[in-house]
């Protein structure tokens, strides 16, 4: 099946997907190399090094939205998601374990869903 016939949905978790499994070939276990990716040079660093992006990120979204700049909005929010999957991969988490939370949680009142979490 092409893209072309494919919903909206079926696209977006496509790509999750293909991303998630690009980065696993970043692990240093499966052979990344530092010196030619981006990725494996993070995980080569230590978890710290891609928390470290997601706050640089998350940052960089914020002031996007309060600029009110539509198109740095969208970039920023790909660049936080693309490092929120470097961390999924260092843990051994998928996003398709994140999307089956966000279904999960569809249809639940947000206030009914936080009560409902474990008190630690």
């Amino acid at each position: 099946m092409t893209q072309s016939h494919l919903s909206p949905e079926q696209i977006t978790d496509l790509i999750l997907t293909r991303i998630a499994d690009l980065l696993e070939t970043r692990l240093p276990a499966r052979g990344g190399d530092p010196a030619t990716s981006y990725v494996a040079k993070l995980f080569s660093k230590g978890p710290d090094a891609a928390l470290k992006k997601i706050g640089e990120e998350a940052t960089e979204l914020v002031m996007a939205v309060k600029d009110k700049q539509a198109d740095r909005i969208v970039c920023e929010t790909a660049d936080l998601w693309f490092h929120c999957l470097v961390t999924l991969t260092e843990h051994g988490l998928r996003p398709e374990q994140v999307l089956a939370e966000l279904a999960r949680r569809e249809g639940v009142s947000g206030l009914q869903e936080k009560a409902s979490r474990k008190k630690d």
